[in-house]
């Protein structure tokens, strides 16, 4: 049974991590299984700082700061209604998602807004989309992007990896991305065992987020795998 949730509902989450993290400290809890299954919009920081154990999964949308300081949690973000059906054509979540997370995963069925992942240092995710500025100081973790990305990709990122889809093969042309800190590889390059890791977790976002696109992308894997490019960060001296 999904439970209701709106704007009015903020920072959902938080003080059942900070619970479960002094639980931890005290020594009287070894381990948590903690499902949410939630349908509406949900107001900001959704997700914040959810802690190992603790998986949220929300069919509908959400504002700013998803999964803020996530910190070993699970969310899961599933479309409803139209955007389901073309999940990487709409907006399911707002600016600044994950930032400061350090650890857990994040699945949506949809794209996000601005400044996506800033400070991840930990975080597995997946999204169908990004606005500017995504992976911005990024030290950590890994993102799969599977649509556009905006300007200023991955500045002052130092850590971590970024696989982007370039369906139309004109990312690395019109340089989107911050040269100074990031290398691109194209998916050719890439050794099989990372090939395999991002397939892994397209699949994982298509189980638990119901991608549509994800679906469309798996069924002709041999041809779009090729248009991936990897992004990792330049040694810096």
């Amino acid at each position: 049974m999904k439970s209701a949730i709106s704007n009015a509902h903020r920072a959902v989450g938080a003080r059942l991590a900070g619970e479960l993290s002094l639980l931890r400290a005290k020594g009287e809890l070894d381990k948590a299984d903690v499902t949410f299954e939630l349908e509406g919009t949900a107001g900001q920081s959704f997700g914040a700082f959810a802690a190992t154990g603790m998986k949220i999964v929300l069919t509908g949308q959400a504002n700013d700061f998803v999964g803020k300081g996530l910190s070993g949690g699970e969310l899961v973000m599933r479309a409803i209604g139209c955007a389901a059906e073309a999940s990487h054509e709409h907006v399911l979540l707002g600016n600044v998602a994950l930032y400061g997370a350090t650890a857990g995963k994040l699945f949506a069925a949809g794209r996000a807004g601005e400044r996506f992942a800033v400070r991840n240092s930990g975080v597995q995710a997946v999204i169908e989309g990004v606005g500017d500025h995504a992976c911005e100081y990024m030290t950590g973790g890994q993102v799969v992007i599977l649509g556009d990305i905006g300007i200023n990709f991955g500045a002052g990122m130092t850590g971590g990896t970024a696989w982007v889809l370039d369906e139309a093969q004109t990312l690395i042309p019109e340089v989107r991305y911050h040269t100074e800190f990031l290398e691109a590889q194209e998916f050719a390059a890439v050794d099989a065992e990372k090939q395999a890791a991002l397939k892994a977790l397209l699949e994982e976002h298509v189980r638990l987020a119901e991608s549509t696109l994800g679906e469309r992308l798996l069924a002709k894997w041999s041809e779009v795998s090729a248009k991936f490019v990897l992004f990792t960060p330049k040694p810096q001296a």
